[in-house]
């Protein structure tokens, strides 16, 4: 059913205070009285939470050495005062629980990803206790042989097990289980006349109407059938008793405000309430928005149409907010949604390693017009769809999952689960194997009938001559990364929407870098680094391998020398060549005549500090790749594409509903500085439209502007195209370097000016040539733009953050830049 968030005469309380975790040897302790028999270590514990996170907040766990948790039992206790009977409930626990309140057994739970509604009678004083069973043993006992048995995950049983797969992918992932109660427990107690047992609601766009379809399920023990209406703003309408359990009406808003991906447009949202005679129901706010996937002329395309708009979705694929903890509140998950949205991200995808997140996250991302591709729990094992009790497990969970996110407008595409589909073919099963009645039956038939407006797909990836045939409906496409394809791969291998792409190892800031390090220890050689770089189970290599091969293509460098001799030097250009690499990838994907119609990046942040997957790492700090998508992300975008010997095509798009007026210019210069071809033409962006213009036609006369003829020396070193506003403010840039980026460094004149700006800091930076990957360090501050290449002539200002908003820092740093001599230092005057 949609969230209820409130019912007027129901009182909802958090159970959150007073609990207490001791950790024992699997069955030592069988019920709660058995707990006094041997005295036990017992530690404060926050719930929601995790047994990890209150050992590790008691000095007993870590994650260098972290402790086996799905080996022990662990039991959580914690007393209360309440009477009569409530209705205990228990949104997630992780995983094979017992609920015992007051000495009795009142829930047994095998599945993390269930909620629980238990009836209680209270007593005044209460005892709640949850024996968290140890799941390895558990699994140990667990009988029936697997089709096909994955490197990535282990213990392969856990295809049996309804638990999150974090903790278990060694090569990527650090061993942290799961263990606890990692969603609220609340106390919920009925007072008033109505109980809403299920709310059914339904949006969709007729024509420019928006229509909400609601029906209540209830419990009524007031008079008779009172009046009952559904009201979204200033718009009313009755709610119909069907019967004495039942309401049911439509509300119909003419002209609605549509909610859009905030690329797009504005993420609209309208609160909802209900009343039946005096009791008031708030159902949230809901967005409406029509869904539907275009497969193209030929079948084989994916591409997400909202309200009837073509949208290239991009972003990246979501890890945790917190590993330990799995927090799922606004507080823990705000920060991290927000950085994704200010990175012109409209797309977040819940892979089918993680967790099903929390209901807070569904709401922000409503709030911030984010997309949310959603897969089901499942990943890369051959799960046991035959079995009865595994099918009602699942269908349940598939049930809770699309009941309570029912309303959200974010939620754009369901998907079966990851790579399984392709791990069975890539082991060599025959395609009867490749798919079966999880993926083609039991979880489509749960979102036809509670989400039949969002998309369903059996697989990321799915299609194609084999499941992960990149030209053909959804991939994982990673030709231009882990397979070492060059960067033009990205057109050749016709790739029509990547749920995963792009991972490669990211180097953090410094300041990141000495979190993982002590003792003044070289990130590239030591054991601890290398430990925390991601890779597959099996491999020979590893993805900083990966970057060190796009470093020798983009860079012209020997990965290896250069680490050996200047290490600083080489965490530099690893920091800056993935985002180099990432900008040009989504160039090619994004111009108009692309097959392409959205890539996510696999991943959006670390789940331990480290050069990981991440774009952000896990102390929430952007990487150099984050600013490098956020300039690839722009909904007013130039771009820039090498054609050979038909020259550079320049890439002009406006996703926005407005009319852009703009002029595009470009420069060609020698040595950074010098111009030797100028010129600029007026344009106007129509909404929605992408152009591509051969860079030839805005000069009069010959110029190889990619040096593809080479008709001699080369003329320039780099061609600039640029985007502007009327009133002259550069919309978006983009950069051609016909010779390659180089590594040789020359005096750029490069300076910084500090100032204040609105109660914060600016730098002004200008550079007498042209200065790649300008970067700031500075221990108190970053940058909101950086690792950016500025134009000679041109100025751009940069917003300093705080890094700890309350330390009472104040700037003092660096600016530096790829092929500058040497730093520019700025601090604040005295």
């Amino acid at each position: 059913m949609a969230r209820v968030l409130s019912v007027s005469g129901r009182r909802v309380a958090a159970l959150s205070e007073g609990w207490e975790l001791a950790v024992t040897a699997p069955g030592d302790v069988q019920e709660p009285a058995g707990l006094s028999d041997a005295p036990h270590r017992w530690s404060a514990a926050v719930v929601p939470g995790t047994a990890a996170q209150a050992l590790r907040d008691a000095g007993l766990w870590t994650l260098d050495a972290p402790t086996a948790l799905h080996d022990r039992d662990v039991w959580y206790r914690t007393r209360f005062r309440a009477d009569g009977t409530q209705t205990l409930r228990f949104q997630g626990l992780a995983t094979l629980a017992e609920v015992w309140l007051n000495g009795a057994l009142v829930l047994r739970s095998d599945n993390m990803f269930h909620d629980h509604d238990v009836a209680a009678a209270l007593r005044g004083e209460n005892e709640l206790c949850i024996a968290f069973r140890a799941l390895h043993p558990a699994l140990a006992r667990k009988k029936g042989r697997a089709r096909w048995r994955p490197r990535m995950i282990e213990p392969a049983t856990l295809r049996f097990a309804r638990t999150t797969l974090l903790g278990h992918m060694p090569g990527w992932c650090p061993p942290v289980h799961a263990v606890g109660p990692w969603r609220p427990i609340e106390i919920v107690e009925q007072t008033g006349p109505l109980r809403v047992r299920r709310a059914d609601l339904h949006t969709h766009v007729d024509d420019t109407t928006g229509v909400l379809a609601l029906t209540l399920s209830i419990d009524w023990t007031g008079r008779g059938q009172p009046e009952a209406i559904v009201q979204v703003g200033d718009v009313r309408a009755p709610l119909v008793w069907q019967d004495m359990q039942t309401l049911r009406g439509d509300l119909r808003i003419a002209d609605v405000a549509l909610w859009w991906p905030h690329t797009h447009g504005t993420p609209a949202l309208h609160a909802v309430r209900a009343s039946v005679g005096d009791v008031t129901i708030d159902l949230g706010r809901v967005g409406f928005r029509t869904l539907a996937v275009d497969h193209g002329p030929d079948d084989q395309g994916f591409a997400l149409m909202v309200n009837g708009v073509r949208v290239f979705c991009r972003g990246a694929c979501w890890s945790s907010a917190d590993l330990v903890s799995l927090a799922g509140s606004r507080a823990a998950c705000a920060p991290w949604l927000q950085r994704m949205r200010d990175a012109g991200m409209n797309m977040v995808r819940v892979g089918g390693t993680m967790v099903y997140e929390s209901d807070d996250f569904f709401a922000l991302c409503d709030e911030l017009g984010l997309l949310v591709w959603q897969d089901f729990m499942f990943a890369n094992l051959d799960y046991p769809a035959n079995d009865p009790v595994f099918v009602d497990s699942v269908t349940r969970e598939a049930n809770q999952l699309l009941d309570r996110t029912q309303a959200n407008a974010s939620l754009a595409v369901l998907c079966g689960g990851s790579e399984v589909a392709q791990q069975a073919a890539m082991l060599g099963l025959p395609r009867a194997a490749w798919s079966g009645p999880l993926f083609d039956e039991i979880l489509p038939t749960a979102v036809r009938t509670v989400r039949p407006d969002v998309p369903y797909i059996a697989n990321s990836p799915v299609g194609g001559a084999l499941p992960f045939a990149a030209n053909s409906n959804v991939s994982h496409y990673y030709g231009v990364g882990a397979y070492l394809r060059p960067l033009d791969d990205a057109r050749r291998a016709d790739v029509r929407f990547a749920s995963e792409c792009l991972a490669f190892a990211n180097v953090p800031e410094s300041a990141t870098v000495a979190r993982v390090l002590d003792g003044g220890e070289a990130a590239p050689h030591h054991p601890k680094w290398k430990a925390r770089v991601p890779r597959d189970a099996g491999a020979s290599w590893d993805f900083e391998d990966v970057r060190d091969h796009y470093l020798r293509l983009l860079y012209g460098v020997d990965p290896l020398a250069l680490r050996y001799g200047d290490a600083d030097r080489y965490l530099r250009l690893s920091r800056a060549v993935t985002g180099e690499v990432m900008e040009e990838v989504y160039a090619e994907w994004r111009r108009g005549r692309s097959t392409c119609a959205g890539g996510l990046v696999w991943m959006y942040q670390d789940l331990w500090p480290g050069a990981g997957w991440g774009v952000v790492d896990a102390l929430g700090a952007p990487k150099a790749a984050w600013h490098a998508l956020r300039r690839a992300f722009r909904p007013v975008q130039v771009s820039v594409t090498d054609e050979g010997v038909n020259g550079l095509a320049i890439h002009v798009l406006n996703e926005t509903a407005d009319t852009v007026a703009a002029t595009l210019s470009m420069t060609c210069l020698r040595d950074g500085a010098v111009p030797v071809l100028r010129a600029e033409r007026a344009l106007t962006l129509p909404p929605r439209s992408a152009q591509e213009i051969a860079a030839a036609t805005l000069s009069d006369t010959f110029f190889d502007i990619t040096y593809a003829y080479r008709f001699g020396p080369p003329p320039h070193d780099v061609t600039i195209a640029a985007l502007t506003d009327g009133a002259g403010v550069r919309l978006a840039d983009a950069f051609h370097f016909p010779q390659g980026r180089g590594t040789a460094r020359s005096a750029l004149d490069l300076s910084a000016t500090l100032e204040e700006s609105d109660g914060g800091w600016a730098l002004r930076l200008r550079s007498a040539r042209c200065a790649q990957s300008v970067h700031i360090e500075d221990d108190g501050f970053r940058g909101d733009d950086e690792w950016f290449h500025l134009a000679p002539g041109i100025e751009r200002v940069v917003q300093l953050i705080a890094r700890e908003a309350s330390s009472g820092a104040v700037p003092d740093g660096e600016v530096h830049a790829l092929n500058g001599l040497s730093p520019v230092r700025f601090r604040r005057s005295s």
